[in-house]
């Protein structure tokens, strides 16, 4: 049978929100395509089992197929686990990811099945809102807030993947054209992260869809929590180094501050080299005239030069957080005319 949407559901201990969420399963408004809910119990040790064996009539009577399955009780393989094993008992022809914390609004489906039509090869994901509400309030404004070509050239940054996991739709193609699916190591592990690199480097494209579509729960019990800030600095690294610094001969660094220093650290020999200088907008760091990278083995030890921002030339990785500094930096980077995703990228 062919199915035109399978929801992928991976449900560990989740009987607070599950019942909220599959109402919002359930309130969808479908007309003219077919709907699976592929399901995985990644060993729950609650009531999780109950409520999805509890909500199978009540979905199947909306019309939609049920697919529930099981890991072993006690056993949790992990999300990326727990999503592939959900993908590979699904039917559908598109894949909607839905978090079991998380809800969708009545429009979801219907809107991202046409743009995922309309764009086959992106991950689409969609504006959301916060609950409760005020929840990580610039990330949010930063991830709604982005243009189009924005999801691209800003997706190094330490926000994550430009457009949020919970949000993700798009055609089994394109999850097919990711080789292994969605990484199975385990807790601590970013798998979105991870898979959403591989697909820009697999030439990927990323679609979002501008109405508010789902309502993303922050909660300490959430998953993100349990992955290391150092692990997400070395895969952002990796990126950024695989598919922009390997394009330049050299660039500068915004930012020779804490920040700035640490991504130069953080550097390959080889891209150490190509870095020209950094700029700034302190005198305290510009009147230093140079940083001295102490920490390498090399000798003579490197000496980068600091220059005022206004002398600087693209490119440039900006090490600069956003939002942080009441508009100075934004106002100091438009008076330079660069354009994004040519003559820079956001690394903070």
């Amino acid at each position: 049978m062919t199915v035109d949407i399978s929801i992928i559901l991976p449900v560990y201990n989740a009987e607070k929100w599950l019942p909220a969420c599959l109402a919002s399963i359930r309130d969808q408004l479908v007309e003219g395509f077919s709907v699976e809910i592929s399901t995985f119990n990644d060993g729950s040790t609650d009531a999780s089992a109950s409520i999805l064996q509890d909500w199978r009539p009540v979905l199947e009577a909306k019309g939609f197929m049920v697919t529930l399955s099981n890991g072993e009780e006690g056993q949790p393989k992990g999300v990326g686990a727990a999503k592939n094993a959900a993908i590979s008992r699904s039917q559908g022809r598109y894949l909607c990811f839905q978090d079991a914390d998380d809800e969708m609004r009545p429009t979801r489906l219907a809107l991202q099945y046409t743009a995922a039509k309309k764009h086959p090869t992106a991950i689409i994901g969609a504006q959301f809102s916060r609950e409760p509400p005020g929840s990580t309030e610039r990330y949010t404004n930063w991830a709604n807030r982005l243009s189009p070509a924005q999801l691209h050239s800003q997706s190094y940054t330490s926000h994550g993947p430009t457009v949020i996991m919970p949000s993700w739709f798009m055609s089994r193609q394109t999850y097919d054209s990711v080789e292994g699916g969605f990484d199975e190591t385990g807790k601590g592990t970013p798998e979105d992260l991870i898979f959403f690199y591989k697909h820009l480097s697999a030439g990927g494209r990323i679609h979002r869809v501008d109405e508010e579509l789902i309502v993303y729960r922050y909660h300490p019990d959430a998953e993100t929590f349990s992955v290391l800030e150092k692990t997400i600095w070395d895969l952002r690294m990796e990126a950024i180094a695989h598919e922009v610094l390997s394009t330049w001969n050299q660039f500068s660094i915004w930012n020779a501050g804490k920040q700035g220093r640490k991504f130069f650290r953080s550097l390959s020999v080889e891209n150490q080299r190509k870095v020209k200088c950094f700029c700034d907008v302190d005198p305290k760091k510009i009147n230093k005239k140079f940083y001295v990278y102490e920490e390498t083995d090399e000798m003579p030890k490197p000496r980068i030069p600091i220059i005022h921002f206004t002398q600087v030339k693209p490119p440039l990785i900006l090490c600069v957080k956003q939002d942080l500094t009441s508009g100075g930096f934004e106002k100091n980077l438009k008076s330079m005319n660069f354009q994004e995703g040519q003559d820079y990228f956001h690394f903070n």
